[in-house]
């Protein structure tokens, strides 16, 4: 298996991939005007120096080693916020307290922020039902940590991710039929694709920027704020088994929980290891004393990650098959980054 960054030339399969996606999938919408600037972007960020006037976007893509067809993509934005507002509900307490009526009143309180401005946030974590085999969908969400290691400089230190927030058997969002739309009076998919599709400017033109008193809200509304989709429980454990948590903060949409950590203690990162090739092997070296590990060859302009059985000399240093130094276009005496497999 190979993971590599995406490219323009990956338009026409990246669109067609976004169309199986469920649509709560906004960071890859089926738009090809979208998905053009994005893989424009995607390049710009990787070919010119580190900005810190825009975002930044890394998609990463996986292919299929028979076919070559993109089968799974992975993706970070750097710099959140900075090409178009990002915001977020964040909850918090107000405590008011009246001696003369010897009454105390806690308040739950939604705050609109743009607490991740300048944040890295974990994106389009996809990969097609059919080749969710063994290790794949470990290597596909694993590799963007690895690349983080890989261009730390290129990253702030907090990381996050929004979660798809709970609906209803129609796939409404309760959270979206009792707050959003009342300010915008448009179907909540319609509301997420324009965010996705347009940025977020029509939420700072439009939404009310006081606190939302949460006792307001109808329960089915507060009963689900923080509370993940049903398909995103998956995704939530995954993410902390990074170390990964819920502190608060939701989607201004449909209230689904931002998962958040520091980058330097994403268990992944902590663990990944900068090794020299000692040795290429003429035929993968699978046994006792061979470790399944994630590679990378640390070129940013031309960024891949394999999945491969590797070994260890004496001293520390790797011996990797020349098959899987060939696909990272490595040899002996390239620095290689490595993450073991659970």
């Amino acid at each position: 298996m190979l993971i590599r960054l995406a490219r323009p030339s990956d338009l026409d399969a990246l669109l067609k991939l976004s169309a199986l996606l469920p649509p709560g999938m906004t960071s890859m919408p089926f738009d090809k005007t979208t998905w053009e600037k994005k893989l424009e972007l995607v390049h710009e960020s990787t070919q010119s120096a580190i900005r810190t006037d825009q975002e930044s976007v890394y998609l990463l893509v996986l292919e299929d080693p028979e076919t070559g067809f993109i089968v799974g993509t992975a993706g970070i934005v750097a710099g959140v916020g900075l090409t178009h507002p990002f915001y977020n509900y964040k909850l918090s307490k107000d405590v008011k307290h009246s001696e003369e009526l010897d009454i105390r009143v806690t308040s739950n309180l939604l705050n609109l922020v743009n607490d991740f401005t300048g944040e890295t946030e974990l994106i389009s974590l996809f990969l097609m039902p059919e080749h969710r085999v063994k290790y794949a969908g470990q290597f596909l969400s694993r590799c963007r940590y690895v690349f983080m290691n890989d261009f730390p400089e290129r990253f702030n230190e907090i990381v996050f991710a929004e979660i798809r927030g709970w609906l209803d058997q129609s796939e409404k969002s309760p959270f979206w039929k009792h707050l959003g739309s009342k300010f915008f009076n448009i179907p909540f998919a319609k509301a997420d694709f324009i965010s996705a599709v347009n940025g977020s400017q029509f939420i700072s033109d439009l939404m009310p920027r006081f606190p939302v008193y949460m006792e307001l809200l109808p329960d089915e509304a507060v009963a689900v704020i923080g509370k993940p989709h049903d398909d995103s429980v998956p995704a939530i454990k995954l993410l902390e088994r990074e170390g990964f948590k819920y502190r608060g903060t939701v989607d201004i949409f449909d209230a689904g929980p931002v998962m958040q950590c520091e980058r330097s203690n994403i268990e992944s990162i902590r663990k990944t290891k900068q090794l020299k090739i000692a040795k290429l092997s003429d035929a993968a070296t699978d046994n006792e004393q061979s470790s399944m590990c994630m590679v990378s060859n640390r070129l940013l302009g031309d960024y891949r990650l394999i999945l491969g059985s590797v070994k260890f000399t004496e001293n520390g240093d790797l011996i990797m098959s020349k098959i899987d130094a060939k696909a990272l276009q490595v040899g002996v005496g390239s620095q290689v980054t490595l993450l073991q497999i659970r």
